[in-house]
């Protein structure tokens, strides 16, 4: 789990790791004295570091930004001293700059030249020969000491879409440093002031203005991630060994959950920041509003885990000989020098209210080929009356293209987005399965053959709808615990008991339904998969009035509802198994191309600016909209590469039905009377307290995460 996409960018990682270990950055954080970062310096070059996002002929490696983010969150994890960030944003900064300040990125791209930046700076400019002359206050430089160049930027009243940069070198006689204490070890801060410093024309880098700004912000929402990692990684690791009353203290669960919540808000800062790098090389007109959000979120994310992880360690963790401060004060101060993640936000807010939008997609030009023939299909499909487009989706394979042929396509994940995109290009929207979904794919691959014709090709074409016959009174997240009993019975069996929370059950025609058939074996034993005809003798549906008022749900009775041998699907006992298949069964999808969803855009509409409250309240919602977005498309990226999405998709959920729940409320409270009328507002508030239940609640979705994904020891 980390920004890294690619076995390559994994292999960098662990190079960077191996160097941790070989140098010890620790212990050269604990040791007093000046600069002794360098010992290190020239190792961590030799990896790259510093050129890897610088262009080739600028004497770089010409990989990408996101190659950059990887490895600086892995320095950030081994908590690298010194300028390591401001040093890679100076080369990449004059890589970008054009062919006369080239040996300067060279010597960047090599670490030949430690860099501090000064990001607030805006000193005055004079010509002096080739080049210019530099006075006045520059502020606060992150990792400005003695022996280290300076990057300032230079005031002027030329274009305003632009702005110039300069390196002040280490031993200009016009470079003044002051020295501050900082809460943070491993980097140092000082006030840099400019007398007379001279600067040559090959040491000023000329960019679009604010791009520096914004891609310091995303490559330290990189460390950000690395900090976080660590912080995480720490806290789950010792929760596993650490002992009280006589068990690890992993298996409390509300130990679980502060280490689960750890792995959301790191999924988090991961997603937005290998987003913002993205942006550089693929999207800079974008970079503005990607690196807003990442570091709105990653802030206060980052700093919030770091904190969790001295909570997790307890005694131990504030001590100064645990590590765990270090990752604090690294992450506080980062969070300080770029102003807080309140200044963030409301840059975000500002620059969605302008239009600004991250829109998002996956390029799938290596599969024009396979475009032109489904393009083909969905004209044909397009061209047919309206009645006969959902058979025409049926048999083609389209409507559900990841199903094995010929219900399908047997597609893969590339594949499944052309198809999803040429019908959405059409016009054509694809009928909802709703159970169905879940439904068939069980049957596909565990039902008979006679099953498989009797059920499949009539879902798809509409003629079978399903429901779900699963949660019981006594048994909703724990659906082993389930009651409901099924005996045998000449040619069959008989059902007896009581299922609630079915939506459609008074208009499916067929029930997927658990029963268990063995109370002699363990819970999970014993279970088996039925398809229950829903018009069959001895079902009672009763429906269920929910707090919106609507009776979307139903308790579904089973008194003596008889079940022929048929319509069990699988072995008998294998009901929890095929349960698991049924409802881990995930298509590959990618939403739409606004990172916002629609509900930002209405909240956007409802609000008024000008009001700071709630300027950062929506901010706030926006960064959670696009984290949402951005681990849909990571999940998606990994599935194209034939890869476990793995804890990016398991915390989406978790992530997803917060945002929306928040967002509904937000908007009842921005409504002003239409807040508190019965109407749409109130109505999606009320109803949106339903998904930190439906399908485990949230809090069993915390424990699963902190046992499945970290590793806990179950209670």
């Amino acid at each position: 789990m980390s920004i890294a996409t690619t076995e390559e960018q994994r292999a960098v990682q662990a190079s960077v790791q191996a160097w941790s270990r070989a140098v010890d950055p620790m212990s050269t954080i604990r040791r007093a004295g000046d600069a002794t970062w360098r010992d290190g310096w020239s190792s961590l070059a030799e990896l790259g570091i510093f050129g890897v996002a610088v262009p080739e002929e600028a004497g770089g490696l010409g990989a990408t930004a996101v190659d950059l983010a990887v490895m600086l969150e892995q320095a950030a994890h081994e908590l690298a001293p010194g300028p390591v960030l401001t040093t890679a944003v100076a080369a990449l900064v004059f890589g970008r700059a054009g062919e006369t300040v080239a040996k300067t990125a060279e010597r960047l791209a090599e670490g030949e030249v430690p860099t501090a930046l000064a990001l607030d700076s805006g000193v005055t400019v004079e010509p002096a020969g080739d080049g210019v002359l530099l006075r006045g206050e520059a502020g606060p430089a992150v990792g400005a000491e003695a022996g280290v160049a300076v990057l300032v930027r230079v005031a002027g009243e030329g274009d305003p879409a632009v702005e110039s940069w300069a390196l002040v070198e280490a031993d200009d006689p016009g470079l003044h440093i002051e020295p501050l204490e900082t809460i943070d070890a491993s980097r140092a801060v000082a006030r840099v002031r400019l007398d007379g410093a001279t600067v040559p024309a090959d040491r000023v880098a000329t960019l679009p203005a604010g791009f520096v700004r914004d891609l310091t912000a995303g490559l330290a929402a990189a460390e950000l991630a690395g900090l976080a990692g660590w912080a995480l990684t720490t806290a789950v690791e010792y929760a596993k060994i650490r002992e009280q009353f006589g068990k690890p203290i992993g298996s409390f669960q509300a130990v679980k959950h502060i280490c689960a919540e750890m792995l959301c808000r790191t999924e988090k800062i991961r997603a937005m920041a290998w987003d913002a790098a993205v942006t550089v090389d693929a999207q800079p007109d974008e970079l503005p509003i990607a690196a807003a959000a990442a570091v709105a979120v990653a802030l206060d994310a980052a700093v919030q885990t770091a904190k969790d992880a001295i909570q997790v360690l307890g005694g131990i963790g504030f001590t100064w000989e645990h590590d765990a401060h270090f990752y604090l004060r690294r992450a506080v101060a980062t969070r300080q020098v770029l102003g807080g993640s309140t200044v963030w936000r409301s840059r975000l807010t500002t620059l969605v209210r302008a239009g600004a939008r991250r829109h998002l997609g996956i390029d799938l030009s290596d599969h024009e080929e396979e475009r032109a023939r489904i393009r083909a299909e969905v004209e044909k499909i397009a061209a047919a009356p309206e009645s006969e487009r959902r058979v025409a989706l049926a048999e083609s394979g389209l409507l559900a293209p990841h199903w094995p042929q010929p219900y399908g396509r047997g597609a893969g994940a590339a594949e499944q987005l052309v198809v999803q995109e040429e019908l959405a290009a059409a016009g054509i929207e694809r009928p909802d399965l709703v159970i169905g979904w879940w439904a068939v794919p069980t049957i596909l691959e565990h039902g008979t053959p006679e099953q498989i014709e009797r059920f499949v090709m009539p879902t798809l074409r509409g003629d079978v709808v399903w429901c779900q016959l699963f949660s019981e009174p006594g048994a909703g997240s724990d659906l082993a615990a389930l009651r409901t009993s099924a005996e045998k019975a000449d040619g069959g069996w008989v059902l007896r008991g009581q299922k609630v929370w079915t939506s459609l059950a008074q208009q499916a025609d067929w029930a997927i339904c658990l029963a268990r058939t063995d109370r002699d074996v363990p819970k999970h034993k014993g279970i088996t998969y039925f398809l229950v005809d829903m018009k069959s003798a001895g079902i009672t549906i009763s429906p269920l009035r929910e707090i919106t008022g609507d009776a979307l749900f139903n308790e579904v009775f089973l008194d003596s509802v008889f079940v022929p041998d048929d319509c069990v699907v699988g072995n008998l006992g294998d009901g929890w198994k095929l349960a698991r298949t049924t409802l881990a069964n995930e298509r590959v999808a990618m939403g739409g191309k606004s990172s916002l969803g629609q509900s930002i855009e209405e909240l956007l509409e409802l609000s008024t600016p000008g009001d700071p409250v709630a300027e950062d309240r929506i901010a706030t919602q926006i960064g959670e909209a696009t984290v949402g977005s951005l681990l849909d498309l990571r999940a998606t990226l990994a599935q194209l590469e034939g890869q476990d999405p793995g804890a990016a998709s398991s915390v989406r959920k978790l992530i997803g039905v917060r945002q929306r729940q928040d967002t509904a409320e937000l908007a009842m409270d921005l409504a002003g009377e239409a807040g508190w009328v019965e109407g749409p507002l109130t109505r999606e508030f009320l109803n949106t307290r339903c998904l930190t239940i439906a399908g485990g609640t949230e809090q069993i979705l915390l424990t699963v995460a902190a046992e499945r994904l970290l590793g806990l020891p179950r209670g």
